[in-house]
């Protein structure tokens, strides 16, 4: 028996035994498993963050944020009930009605995640009041354009620009409701050191970060999630 199948150990995800490894979190192991865990700032190309919180699970009765607990043996988590389903349904209702998210003209319907997340959750319209805040659009650069108004705050673009294009163009400035994703700080999006192959421009989950060019060319039918909901693909495994 090899030293890594030694160290794998197992713990227990709605009651199904789930085996890991030292260092992985539970969402990374729930997902080895087929098992979906909903998430929206984390991406495998990522290091966990957080933030979002649409991954909270309760591990030993504790609530947590799945991408950044680690599993352990034994740890007893719960995913789907519904006490977490209505939870994760509130969440997404916040973000779109803080938002200014107007999927039918968006040019990332179909393959937004926050929008098939919203189906998966069976959320057809958000019950709270919009918020209508005014927000900027930076269509400066010739090739990429930033929309504030449908930004979620997940923070990848600026954890990707950071960690893998090695450029920091993205950051956070100002807190609470008025916190906003600001290009180095205050510049243009055309002032920047975005390139449009970076891979900061393509892991906003929303419509808020695209690249020009390129909007409605995959028809309704064969984008992303037009035929499988969001998570299919690790359920599928």
């Amino acid at each position: 028996m090899s030293t890594e199948e030694n160290e794998r150990f197992t713990f227990y995800v709605d009651g199904v035994p789930v085996e890991a490894e030292p260092g992985w979190t539970v969402a990374r192991a729930a997902a080895e498993a087929g098992i979906y865990v909903p998430r929206l700032c984390h991406t495998p190309k990522l290091e966990p963050w957080g933030s979002c919180r649409v991954c909270t699970v309760r591990a030993n009765g504790k609530a947590c944020a799945s991408c950044t607990q680690p599993a352990a043996e034994g740890l007893v988590v719960e995913v789907d009930t519904a006490e977490l389903r209505e939870m994760r349904r509130t969440i997404v209702e916040m973000l779109f009605v803080d938002g200014n998210h107007f999927c039918m003209s968006c040019e990332k319907s179909g393959n937004c995640e926050l929008q098939a997340f919203a189906y998966r959750l069976g959320i057809e319209a958000p019950q709270l009041p919009y918020l209508q805040r005014p927000r900027d659009v930076d269509a400066s650069h010739p090739e990429i354009l930033i929309d504030h108004n449908r930004c979620i705050l997940c923070g990848r673009c600026v954890r990707a620009s950071r960690d893998l294009d090695g450029k920091a163009v993205f950051g956070f400035v100002d807190r609470g409701t008025h916190r906003r994703v600001a290009v180095n700080s205050a510049a243009r999006l055309v002032d920047s050191e975005i390139d449009v192959a970076d891979e900061a421009v393509g892991v906003c989950p929303v419509g808020a970060l695209l690249r020009k060019g390129v909007g409605f060319r995959v028809p309704i039918g064969s984008r992303l999630y037009d035929h499988e909901p969001i998570g299919s693909e690790i359920e599928g495994r």
